[in-house]
Order: C-alpha cells, then sequence, then structure tokens
C-alpha cells in the first residue's frame, strides 16, 4: 500500500505541472565560503604565505590553476607536511571557483574580504590570463 501524505501529493502534482520536483535552493554560499577561507587561511601559515605579496599570490595561483588532478592527488597523500598542505590549498582552489560559480548562477551573494578576496581575484585573473593567451597561440 502506498501512502500518500502531503509531500507526495505535492511532488506528484509539481512533476505534472513543470515536469520535476524543483530544489530548496538553499546554497549556504556564505557559510561554506567562510569554511573554506578559514582553511586556506590556515595551509597558508603553515606555508608561511604573505597574501599581501602580489607576486606570491599570483604564483601560487598559477600552480594551483595548472595543477593537474593526478599531481594534486599525489601531492595530498605525500609524507611532507608542505606538500600536503600546498595540495589542499589547491583542492581548495578549485572548491573556491566551484563555489563562486554555483553562487554567481543561484545569484547568492559571498561576501568578499580577506583572503577570499585576494586569492580569488588573482585565480580569476589568472585564469582569464591564461584562457587569452591559449587563444593567441
Amino acid at each position: 500500500m502506498i501512502r500518500y501524505d502531503t509531500r507526495t501529493r505535492r511532488n506528484r502534482w509539481m512533476r505534472e505541472r513543470h515536469g520535476k520536483i524543483p530544489m530548496s535552493g538553499f546554497g549556504h554560499y556564505e557559510r561554506t565560503a567562510a569554511e573554506l577561507e578559514n582553511a586556506i587561511v590556515t595551509r597558508g601559515i603553515l606555508l608561511g604565505l604573505d597574501w599581501t605579496d602580489q607576486v606570491q599570490v599570483r604564483a601560487l595561483a598559477r600552480e594551483a590553476l595548472d595543477c593537474t588532478p593526478e599531481k594534486r592527488l599525489a601531492m595530498l597523500r605525500a609524507s611532507d607536511r608542505r606538500m600536503k598542505a600546498t595540495g589542499e590549498l589547491f583542492a581548495f582552489s578549485t572548491l573556491m571557483l566551484d563555489i563562486m560559480r554555483q553562487s554567481a548562477q543561484a545569484g547568492a551573494r559571498i561576501p568578499d574580504a580577506g583572503v577570499w578576496k585576494i586569492f580569488a581575484q588573482t585565480l580569476v585573473d589568472v585564469s582569464r590570463e591564461t584562457a587569452e593567451d591559449k587563444r593567441a597561440d
């Protein structure tokens, strides 16, 4: 026997009317971004990064964007703490770009302050420069 509660009827109605059941739309982008920024700051401290040094941050962003998933996985499995922290930072940069893309698609705003703003803007700038260089070739 199928139990028809309110949710089942609503879902069936939504599916018939719209062809799908809509998702809630809650992405918690602000909280996720804050947690990710905290993790990035922690790894930066471990690596001795100066987030105000634009040359150092650009080099890090370029290296993070050029890092393949296989190389990142090898870094994450390394026994050297600095290598592992670098691999984690590169993985966080990928997550950061995903969160920015998803929040933009959802129309959510992520507070842009501190290390998040510096690293995110540098990642976007370096990514655009790399794409332009590839088009020029």
